[in-house]
């Protein structure tokens, strides 16, 4: 009587099958073992690579597309999300796109800039920073972020480095202000961010600002000719001498941009920014990168280890940003429960 395996004789596998099984099964384990991350680091490389080759088939086409063009659409497409969280108060995305207009309505009805201009901006971390930045690239101008920390000759050199037509000041560092104006140059107008004002020759913004006009302005006044146009001015701390001003493409704002959307992050998160916005961590990586994905973020005034994580329970946050020793100040807080 004949067997099954008689009447049909399974196939006899190459000799080198099994040799190969193995390689790959050990692969898999030095790879486990040595390489934990491989695959995820993979796919993290390939996202970032996909993005580029976005960007660069944009750039081929002709089609210029910045972080600035990115949140106004975003303002159109949920005007009423909300945007920025400061002090308890929200701003949706309409909310600054409209507040950045009459910025930029304040400056074009006035013809006091125009396509190209730098302007120096002086301010804490708070709304009206970003409503202001917006605003005077909405007018295509160059804006230089300047240290608050920075004071006398190092502040009046990071002025004079960038050139600026106008310096804009935050209400709450009128006494900078102060210490620098007899020696600022003549030809810098200067305005500062209140409604009244007791320095000579220096315009108030913040009235103007209300009595604006919240219609934007002509898109034109913003489109950039190519991603390698210089849109910022961020400097140094200046800790081996005078600060110096690094100069930040559209391009480069757009790689910035892209940091928390490459490591995970999504339109549903909430962000966390304590770091001070003329930092390009918070500027670029953190408000660039709140557009990018379309989500919402906390800014802080500054940052407080003892407010931080209640601050993040309150605002249920779920991404927070930190650079040098912030983690070491959070993990030396005492544990409070609840």
């Amino acid at each position: 009587m004949r067997g099954w395996d008689d009447l049909y004789p399974l196939p006899m596998l190459p000799s080198w099958v099994p040799g190969a099984a193995a390689g790959i099964v050990s692969l898999h384990l030095i790879q486990k073992l040595l390489f934990p991350y491989f695959w995820a680091d993979l796919r993290y490389l390939l996202k970032v690579l996909m993005y580029g080759l976005r960007v660069e088939r944009y750039r081929l086409q002709g089609r210029i597309v910045t972080i600035l063009d990115k949140f106004v659409k975003l303002a159109e497409k949920q005007p009423h999300k909300p945007f920025l969280i400061y002090e308890g108060k929200v701003h949706t995305y309409r909310d600054v796109d409209r507040r950045s207009n009459k910025v930029a309505q304040v400056f074009l009805h006035r013809g006091a800039l125009k396509k190209g201009d730098t302007v120096a901006l002086l301010m804490g971390n708070e709304p009206d920073f970003i409503h202001v930045w917006f605003g005077l690239a909405k007018l295509g101008c160059v804006v230089a972020f300047l240290n608050f920390n920075v004071r006398s000759r190092s502040l009046l050199h990071c002025v004079s480095s960038c050139e600026p037509k106008i310096l804009i000041v935050g209400a709450d560092l009128l006494g900078t202000l102060e210490d620098i104006l007899p020696n600022l140059q003549k030809d810098i107008s200067v305005w500062i961010m209140t409604e009244d004002s007791t320095f000579p020759s220096v315009h108030t913004l913040l009235d103007k600002i209300e009595a604006a006009s919240e219609d934007p302005v002509p898109v034109n006044q913003r489109s950039a000719n190519n991603l390698k146009s210089s849109v910022l001015y961020i400097f140094t701390s200046g800790t081996t001498g005078l600060p110096k001003a690094a100069v930040i493409s559209q391009m480069q704002v757009l790689k910035g941009a892209a940091g928390l959307w490459a490591f995970g992050a999504t339109a549903e998160d909430i962000i966390y920014i304590t770091l001070p916005l003329y930092h390009s961590a918070a500027s670029l990586l953190g408000i660039g990168g709140c557009i990018e994905l379309g989500a919402t973020c906390v800014l802080k005034k500054k940052f407080s280890a003892s407010q931080f994580w209640s601050d993040c329970k309150k605002y249920n946050v779920t991404v927070i940003q930190y650079i040098g020793e912030l983690c070491r100040y959070l993990c030396s807080q005492p544990v409070v429960s609840g």
